[in-house]
């Protein structure tokens, strides 16, 4: 079942991420983007309780603007189901789910061959740069709504959140 995260699910998406990850890093991220409300779009694939994927999209600036834009990180699949179209379930679902609550585009830092099925495009054809030392074609950029980053071009800063180092 594919649905919008509650609040009961933190402690089974905490582990779900910490294991398609390998580590915790990603899982305390989620967990500090949800606890001060940066988490706007927030998915879950479940089965049984069993829960099997998570997608998050947070809020970023463009050149320190607050606008109607947002970055997809992380989305996470369990091991043991990777491969079976879950991530790319979580990603359409958050996509619409951020077109339906009026986000106008939506930024992604990973594979271009992979995110590029979405409609993903390299963010620099819209003027638009990562602040992080990235190959340019792995960040990318889509319009949910046509124009959602006309007029714009400059730096793209994800939540600071995501740059703070977690305690040890």
């Amino acid at each position: 079942m594919l649905r919008t995260e509650r609040p009961g699910d933190m402690l089974p998406v905490y582990e779900l991420v910490s294991a398609a990850f390998g580590r915790h890093d990603e899982a305390e991220l989620v967990n500090r983007l949800r606890e001060c409300g940066a988490a706007v779009v927030t998915q879950v694939e479940e089965e049984d309780y069993e829960f099997m994927g998570h997608l998050l999209l947070s809020p970023v600036t463009i050149n320190g603007q607050e606008g109607p834009w947002l970055g997809l990180a992380p989305v996470a699949v369990h091991p043991d189901w990777q491969g079976q179209g879950i991530g790319s379930e979580l990603i359409r679902e958050g996509l619409d789910t951020a077109l339906e609550m009026d986000w106008k585009a939506v930024v992604v830092l990973g594979d271009p061959a992979y995110y590029g099925r979405f409609g993903f495009r390299p963010a620099s054809e819209f003027g638009l740069h990562c602040c992080y030392e990235v190959p340019s074609e792995h960040f990318m950029a889509m319009e949910l709504q046509t124009g959602g980053l006309a007029g714009l071009q400059g730096e793209v800063l994800y939540h600071p959140l995501f740059d703070e180092p977690l305690e040890e």
